[in-house]
């Protein structure tokens, strides 16, 4: 048993060392290029599913294989590791610095719950938009490390609220206050651990279910089984047996009042990790695996010009909203039940004390966030600039600002956000003033200002690499060269005629098996694994299929992000997951659903407006080029 229990613990060096040991057979055997590269493939794929060592550095891997086998000179596989899409993370996470530096983030994300209310259908809506909207443009761990503190707030404001109302109704109850009627009302309401009394009725034909909270107030006259309570009244001194319960259970205090209020935090927990998903398929840059597929595909086919912020925006905009909501409404109906008309009413007047104390304490922490500061609005303005400057780039249906210069094909989307975050480190932070007496007329706001260098920019930095993510960099950039080693060794031709079997399956059919694939490879492996593993084995079968590429690769790049079932299938799992208020049974029931509602919505949407978008009804020239350019 020791040596199970060592051997146990070395589990991953084991792993390490023996699976390139049991594979050198395959190039030892079969010395060619295919072989070499299937080799180098396979030990990076299988280090990146089992994480045996950090994902990053096993995307080193093709760094020193692919030379040593000669695959690639040393030289071409260092130049897959920086490539176009990593200056476009770098701008984005200049603009994400300035907007957490600033707590931009909060502001939006409080005054979208303000608007939505404290309604509990409501504030789960308001949350999910709210972060579903920071994750297009931020990734999709940080939103939800951002979020889910102000949530908590919340959650914490409407238990200690729920168990103070608790205590006013037992108290209420107890002394007598409360009508017989109204008693069946506030059972459901009751802490469970309090000590239950069955009282009989002078009718006798009814039992009223009656909480004490103070045994002391006993009479201690009586005997143990038998119990008297005075109020205006008396009640019949009818004997009834006391439910002998553990000492241990009377004082035990549950962490939350009802079963309700747990409901609440579960939908809440769970609804801020799944609109961060359902976000970061929004925008090319909401996640690292869509960063991931444009760039093998651009590299790929670089003669397809169709995937950029625009047209992929228009496309994955749709489906984001309609999963926005489906996925609202299962949650709603798992935790909270169908009543939406009592969980959503915006009326005031059918707001409880606890919703009513809620709002309170949201409009207490956005008015301490006071007003809008000058590099706030700077951050918004290049936000709402670099959104522009993308959109307009090429839109595809009118020239581009981009028509302006003669050269074409020298600007892309990462020029912009370079540009725009290469500024933020020069823009000073203080608002400019031409004069002294301007400052001093700035009211209490002034003297925080006088304190400050006003030079200073409105980005450190120090800043900036708070928020860099250099491991998903080298991460994606292992990927490159795996697609590359790929491609130049010929082992994507051979993948493709392994696959001619398939050509009688519809293409709906060969896109759903992909995505149901991925969906579930995704839920134990990390999402830029996989999709670095998938992307040239599917681009190979499309091609190979005479399939239009983007016909199965979109649709999979999407069901990546959906490994939502467990908390060790995306890092915002595990960050609402460390808060403890949900199980993982938990996870596996709503994730189910929520996967399942992100399969069906990208296959409709493909299948519809994907169609028209990206020309999928035919084989395109450009996939023929890619095919046969391997081929030689």
């Amino acid at each position: 048993m020791g040596l199970l229990k060592k051997l146990w613990a070395a589990r991953k060096l084991l792993l390490v060392v023996l699976i390139p040991l049991a594979l050198l057979p395959l190039p030892l055997i079969h010395p060619s290029s295919e072989a070499s590269c299937a080799y180098v493939l396979i030990v990076t794929a299988v280090y990146w599913v089992s994480e045996a060592i950090p994902l990053s550095a096993a995307a080193l891997v093709p760094a020193f294989l692919y030379p040593l086998f000669g695959v690639l000179k040393s030289s071409e596989v260092a130049s897959e590791y920086f490539k176009d899409t990593t200056l476009l993370l770098i701008g984005v996470i200049c603009l994400a610095a300035s907007i957490e530096k600033w707590n931009l983030h909060k502001r939006l994300a409080l005054r979208m719950v303000m608007i939505a209310g404290a309604k509990p259908g409501m504030l789960v809506l308001g949350f999910m938009c709210c972060t579903a909207f920071l994750s297009m443009w931020l990734s999709n761990t940080s939103t939800t490390a951002m979020v889910m503190p102000i949530a908590e707030a919340v959650l914490q404001q409407l238990i200690s609220t729920g168990a103070a109302d608790t205590d006013e109704e037992a108290e209420a109850i107890s002394e007598g206050d409360e009508e017989q009627g109204g008693l069946e009302d506030k059972e459901e309401n009751l802490d469970k651990t309090q000590l239950e009394l069955l009282f009989q009725k002078e009718s006798g034909t009814k039992s009223d279910l009656i909480t004490l909270t103070n045994l002391e107030d006993l009479n201690r006259s009586t005997q143990k089984d038998t119990v008297k309570r005075q109020s205006n009244g008396y009640l019949p001194q009818t004997a009834v047996s006391i439910p002998e319960l553990p000492t241990s259970s009377r004082k035990q205090s549950s962490r939350y009042p009802t079963k309700r209020d747990h409901m609440i935090c579960k939908c809440l927990s769970l609804s801020i990790t799944y609109a961060a998903t359902i976000g970061g398929l929004i925008t090319i840059t909401g996640t690292s695996t869509n960063l991931i597929f444009t760039e093998q595909f651009n590299i790929r086919y670089p003669e397809a010009q169709v995937i950029n912020f625009g047209t992929w925006f228009i496309f994955s905009l749709p489906i984001s909203l309609i999963m926005l909501f489906l996925t609202w409404v299962w949650l709603h109906c798992l935790f909270l039940g169908c009543n939406f008309r009592e969980t959503c009413s915006l009326s005031k007047k059918r707001k409880t004390k606890r919703e009513e104390l809620s709002e309170k304490r949201i409009q207490e922490e956005y008015e301490k966030l006071g007003p809008i500061s000058y590099p706030e609005l700077v951050t918004g303005v290049f936000f709402v600039l670099m959104t522009l400057l993308w959109f307009t780039r090429e839109p595809g249906f009118v020239p581009g600002w981009t028509s302006l210069f003669e050269k074409k094909g020298y600007r892309t989307d990462a020029t912009i956000s370079v540009l725009l975050g290469f500024l933020l480190f020069l823009i000073p932070s203080g608002k400019p003033c031409f004069s002294q007496a301007g400052d001093r007329d700035q009211g209490s706001s002034s003297e925080d200002e006088e304190d400050s260098d006003t030079l200073a920019p409105m980005i450190t930095w120090k800043d900036f690499q708070k928020l860099m993510p250099w491991e998903i960099v080298i991460l994606v950039g292992g990927g490159y060269a795996l697609a590359a080693g790929c491609k130049v060794s010929g082992l994507s031709v051979w993948m493709g005629r392994q696959l001619e079997p398939m050509n009688s399956l519809p293409p709906w059919t060969i896109t759903l098996l992909a995505c149901l694939l991925v969906s579930a490879v995704t839920e134990f492996a990390s999402n830029p694994a996989t999709i670095t593993v998938f992307l040239p084995i599917l681009s190979t079968m499309s091609e190979t299929l005479h399939i239009n590429p983007l016909y199965t690769l979109i649709p999979a790049t999407m069901c990546v992000s959906f490994g939502v079932m467990l908390p060790v299938g995306n890092p915002p799992n595990a960050i609402v997951f460390s808060y403890g208020h949900c199980q993982v049974s938990d996870m596996v029931k709503a994730g189910f659903g929520v996967n399942l509602i992100g399969v069906v919505v990208v296959m409709v949407a493909i299948m519809t407006w994907g169609v028209p978008l990206f020309q999928l009804s035919e084989f395109p020239a450009w996939a023929v080029i890619g095919n046969v350019t391997e081929s030689l």
